[in-house]
């Protein structure tokens, strides 16, 4: 099991949305969450928090899958679409660069194929784990 995976199992806020680990290591993962009721916004559509979350999800998941513990240092998202309640929403994160401590990895979160949204994430190893 590599760190990408020990880092989901110890993961309550993703695991407790219903975010599925698909898939991760090379610097590459796969993530999945259907939108629930309480995902939807009062537009009728998934809260765009929500949509982020899957995607940081991936990206985590994607960065934490060489080993050192690596946390965010910056992202941003582009919503291209909405998704709606009941949507099995995919997102796949690939890395794109790593620097000496520090990455770029994009996400792409779809349904059903089409997109919903893009991410991109920036990265840092910590020499050790991160203090509380």
């Amino acid at each position: 099991m590599n760190q990408a995976h020990e880092m989901f199992d110890a993961d309550l806020a993703s695991r407790a949305l219903g975010i599925e680990l698909r898939s991760a290591e090379g610097g590459r993962a796969e993530a999945a969450m259907r939108v629930t009721e309480a995902m939807v916004n009062g537009h009728g559509i998934a809260h765009g928090g929500y949509v982020f979350l899957l995607a940081d999800t991936a990206f985590a998941l994607a960065c934490n899958s060489h080993g050192p513990v690596t946390v965010a240092a910056g992202a941003d998202i582009t919503f291209v679409r909405p998704a709606r309640l009941g949507d099995l929403l995919v997102a796949v994160a690939e890395e794109r660069t790593r620097y000496g401590r520090s990455g770029i990895y994009d996400v792409t979160v779809r349904r059903d194929g089409e997109v919903v949204a893009e991410f991109r994430g920036r990265s840092r190893e910590f020499p050790t784990r991160p203090e509380a």
